[in-house]
């Protein structure tokens, strides 16, 4: 490639991410000046300046020489100011020195003392357990097998029997058990798309062998015979998440809610119909969409009702019936009102479908083929399963 089409590459890169700053919108209240304190996340932060909090990338700036804008800690000053018509936010004041870092991953382990992302409380349980498995992936997975001889369920602090542990490999493990079919409700085939991993317990390895010797701790339910174990993941200090928009067009929709609410609201946690396959990836930020409900409109003409007919009875006298036409008539009005009183009365054209409404953003932080968890990160108003996501 040439200098000069290097050249021109590169300038409209910089012209595309200078328009992108230059739609980013300013709330209206938005403060000139904000204090850093503890318990906030970035995304809370960057709600304060911005519409659309996920876009703090775009428009922060550290002190001069430090290239991460994502690492401040309690007490910074952060000022909001514009440049070239763009707003710019920037750390005015440091409450306590930072390391350099340069943001090139989606997840970054966070910085002691630093500001995370999102709340890491609400969503550190589901980054370091499998949350999906496959039809067999479990098949060839350790099991337990056996609770000892005077117990059929296990429980914390128990002493339990596995095998196909190969030493080494880790010393604490997840006890899963495959759960419920993930399947997309409106799909008329009923494809299954993966299914829950059930998190019974964590267990911890005291002596290798076969069987390997564990102790049961954290037990979330009865540990069964058969359970399977798999190593348990260190992703669970990955905290600090680098949202945006997906790289292409996503549409999904919400399948389930971890607790099992009707109603979904600010931090919890759902999971989605879409994956990896699907263009998403650990941060990627998608909008909510409330379906619209489907009322009934009470006012609502008939289009099927033509205009007045004339309302021909049998009549005794001929001139009074109209000779053979009024007869044809009269004789077609009663087959058409009798052929009435035993059907229903359509009305489906009442029926009025809303428009879809925006309820809220959710950020995604784990991904699956064609699965993937997320947390909702704000809502504007109540979400639902089989609500609609796609790119904000």
């Amino acid at each position: 490639m040439s200098v000069l089409r290097l050249a021109i590459t590169a300038l409209c890169g910089c012209l595309l991410v200078l328009n992108a700053a230059a739609n980013i919108k300013v709330r209206p209240d938005a403060p000139q000046t904000y204090t850093v304190r503890k318990g906030d996340t970035l995304w809370d932060i960057s709600g304060q300046f911005l519409d659309e909090p996920w876009r703090w990338q775009e428009v922060w700036q550290a002190n001069p020489g430090v290239k991460n804008p994502n690492l401040i800690y309690p007490g910074d000053v952060l000022q909001l100011s514009f440049e070239g018509g763009k707003p710019v936010v920037r750390v005015a004041h440091k409450g306590r020195p930072i390391i350099k870092l340069s943001p090139k991953a989606r997840v970054q382990p966070a910085r002691a003392g630093s500001i995370p992302t999102i709340p890491v409380d609400a969503i550190g349980p589901f980054l370091s357990r499998p949350l999906v498995v496959d039809e067999t992936e479990l098949e060839t997975a350790p099991y337990i097998v056996s609770l000892g001889t005077e117990h059929i369920i296990g429980g914390s602090g128990m002493q339990v029997f596995a095998r196909g542990i190969e030493p080494g490999v880790s010393n604490l493990y997840t006890v899963v058990r495959r759960g419920d079919p993930y399947m997309d409700p409106e799909d008329p085939d009923g494809e299954v798309l993966g299914y829950q991993a059930l998190h019974i317990a964590d267990a911890t390895v005291d002596a290798d062998g076969d069987p390997a010797t564990l102790t049961l701790v954290s037990a979330r339910r009865e540990v069964l015979e058969g359970d399977r174990l798999v190593p348990a993941s260190s992703d669970g200090s990955l905290s600090q998440f680098l949202p945006s928009p997906p790289d292409v067009n996503v549409e999904g929709k919400i399948i389930n809610v971890v607790e099992g609410v009707s109603q979904i609201g600010q931090f919890q946690i759902v999971v989605l119909n879409v994956g990896e396959g699907d263009g998403l990836e650990q941060g990627s930020v998608l909008a909510v969409y409330q379906r619209g409900q489907t009322i009934i409109d009470q006012h609502a003409l008939n289009p099927r009702v033509a205009l007045p007919e004339p309302d021909p009875e049998f009549e005794m006298d001929p001139e009074r019936q109209r000779g053979l036409d009024g007869l044809t008539m009269a004789v077609d009005r009663f087959i058409r009102d009798v052929i009435r009183l035993g059907e229903m009365e359509d009305e489906s054209f009442r029926e009025v479908t809303l428009p879809e409404q925006r309820a809220g953003t959710l950020m995604v932080f784990r991904t699956f083929d064609r699965l993937s968890y997320a947390i909702v990160m704000n809502a504007r108003r109540a979400m639902h399963l089989s609500d609609i996501v796609r790119n904000p």
